[in-house]
């Protein structure tokens, strides 16, 4: 089941977003880079104050109560390189590696689509790390092509994330 996340949801969150980034980069990063960066981003604090934001959708993937999933979209934000009147950065989408396989990314992203469309967004854009080949097949599947690049800091490590962007009203493959 894919809901929108309420206050309460802040410190289970917190904890799922940092668990589901380190499986994702830890192996390929530094340990002090992955604990600076997790540091920094994934508080409950920061979570709630991300939920609460008006700007932002964070949509949450549950499965018999457990959550094992999440994607956060923020609306009304561009890059230079995305062409759109109204984009929207999708900002974080994450499946616990326990999860990977099942459907639950699927599930959000066409979750994602659906949020974009109703806030009037007519493209939706993210930062992909160049190295990460397994969610860059995904993106391509869902619609996404490569539209630029930009620096994402990882702690002290300047890393190169390719720009992808997908029209709004792109179907989903199996949708």
């Amino acid at each position: 089941m894919i809901r929108t996340a309420r206050l309460s949801d802040a410190a289970t969150l917190a904890a799922l977003a940092e668990r589901t980034f380190r499986e994702t980069f830890a192996a390929d990063n530094s340990e002090e880079n992955i604990n600076l960066h997790c540091a920094g981003k994934f508080s409950a604090e920061i979570q709630g104050g991300e939920i609460s934001d008006p700007k932002m959708s964070t949509l949450l993937a549950e499965v018999a109560g457990e959550l094992v999933g999440f994607a956060q979209l923020r609306l009304a934000h561009g890059a230079a390189c995305v062409k759109g009147d109204r984009p929207a950065e999708l900002h974080r989408i994450y499946v616990a590696n326990a999860w990977h396989g099942r459907g639950i990314a699927n599930e959000l992203m066409s979750t994602v689509y659906a949020t974009a469309a109703r806030a009037g967004c007519d493209c939706i854009w993210l930062g992909v790390w160049e190295h990460n080949p397994r969610a860059i097949a995904f993106y391509r599947k869902c619609g996404f092509s490569v539209v630029g690049d930009q620096v994402f800091v990882l702690g002290q490590d300047r890393q190169r994330d390719l720009i992808l962007a997908a029209q709004v009203d792109c179907l989903l493959p199996g949708a």
